[in-house]
């Protein structure tokens, strides 16, 4: 809810980095997407926690749907988080599943990977 309204409360998302990191592994895709993109909306950029979501999601792709991916991908580049192996990896999800992504879901993975400068001739 602080996210949706774009209300800032650094010590809030500070508690909720520190809980949520060593629980990630428990977390469905939306949860984890849901995590990053409240983070981002609100500006709070955690570095540990951004680093941990790559890697808990690197081998569960295939869990995230379209609107998923979009919010993770807009998430590391609104807040400038590079993680070139999740970008790469996710960057052969849209040729595959296509039919998946709206218009609005396309055109954030592709702002994305061009905010970040993650070239990817796929997309």
């Amino acid at each position: 809810a602080y996210a949706t309204v774009s209300h800032s409360s650094p010590q809030l998302f500070d508690k909720v980095t520190e809980v949520a990191v060593p629980r990630l592994r428990e977390f469905s895709s939306q949860e984890i997407a849901n995590t990053v993109w409240a983070c981002a909306k609100v500006g709070h950029s955690s570095p540990h926690l951004f680093d941990k979501v790559a890697k808990v999601a690197l081998p569960r792709l295939h869990e995230f749907n379209s609107q998923e991916i979009a919010n993770t991908v807009w998430a590391y580049a609104t807040v400038g988080h590079s993680s070139p192996q999740l970008f790469e990896k996710i960057s052969l999800i849209p040729l595959r599943r296509l039919h998946e992504f709206t218009s609005q879901a396309l055109a954030n993975t592709v702002w994305s990977y061009a905010t970040v400068g993650h070239s990817s001739p796929q997309l």
